[in-house]
């Protein structure tokens, strides 16, 4: 059976590209819901609704192990999706924990006492849902002490990217960059806490500056699902990769070829 990735768009792509370099015999079956985004300015009911339903199709198409490549999705519903019923021999699987393995230094279930690590003061860029529930802040001190985090909710850049209008993005980073160094002038770090952020790392990073380092996640990820699939090898098997969407195929797959910079074909889901 494939693995599937989820996103609300088109962001998710960043994270299938690098497990698929990173596993090129894994099949992959990539869902954007692309007639719903963006996720990250709607409420927590309605994104777990979505998130949901989106995560069931793929269990439908043959996926026992799904991984949510969205941080809206992660933040507001991973949590009550795997506290609710899961069927036997699926699993869910978020975009935070290999992000937070690598800021702390530390794996997942590590359940020893938070202790201090080497960086002090993170900068947080993400969608306004993801910063509202406070999901990274939450796991981070569960495993850190010490770590000032200043988050800044980065409304329009998600549609921006979805459009293609690639000028405005790369304005409102920049803008909300402005913003957060305001209140956090001189991070350690920054979290891209959206998986379209990778989109425009470079600017985030000419932005802040070069002696603070950016966190993307797809590299993260890719390393962290090798690891895992290598311990659970039955959660994959045979199948065919595929890109379903439920927004318009033709506007969705110029879009994706146009980010992965290769031909990429959507279907409607």
């Amino acid at each position: 059976m494939a693995v599937g990735i989820f996103d609300s768009g088109l962001g998710g792509l960043t994270v299938l590209d690098a497990v698929q370099k990173r596993l090129p015999d894994v099949p992959f079956i990539y869902y954007g819901d692309n007639a719903n985004t963006p996720y990250g300015v709607r409420d927590a009911d309605d994104i777990f609704r979505l998130t949901k339903a989106a995560v069931e199709h793929l269990w439908d198409n043959g996926c026992d192990l799904v991984i949510l490549a969205c941080n809206t999705a992660s933040a507001a519903a991973l949590r009550r999706m795997q506290e609710g019923k899961v069927p036997h021999g699926k699993r869910v699987l978020g975009v935070f924990v290999p992000l937070i393995e690598a800021l702390t230094e530390r794996q997942w279930g590590d359940n020893s006492p938070p202790r201090e690590v080497a960086i002090k003061h993170v900068a947080l860029f993400a969608t306004p849902a993801t910063v509202s529930s406070r999901a990274f802040q939450r796991e981070l001190a569960f495993r850190a002490i010490g770590v000032d985090v200043e988050a800044q909710a980065c409304g329009g850049v998600v549609d921006a990217i979805e459009e293609g209008d690639m000028i405005l993005a790369e304005a409102l980073v920049r803008s909300h960059v402005d913003a957060l160094k305001r209140k956090m002038p001189s991070p350690d770090a920054a979290v891209l806490g959206c998986t379209h952020y990778p989109l425009v790392a470079d600017v985030f990073q000419k932005a802040l500056g070069a002696d603070v380092k950016v966190f993307s996640q797809a590299d993260l990820v890719a390393e962290s699902l090798a690891d895992y699939l290598g311990r659970r090898p039955d959660m994959i098997g045979g199948g065919t990769s595929a890109f379903l969407t439920s927004g318009k195929p033709e506007k969705v797959s110029s879009r994706a070829t146009q980010f992965l910079r290769r031909e990429i074909t959507f279907t409607a889901a």
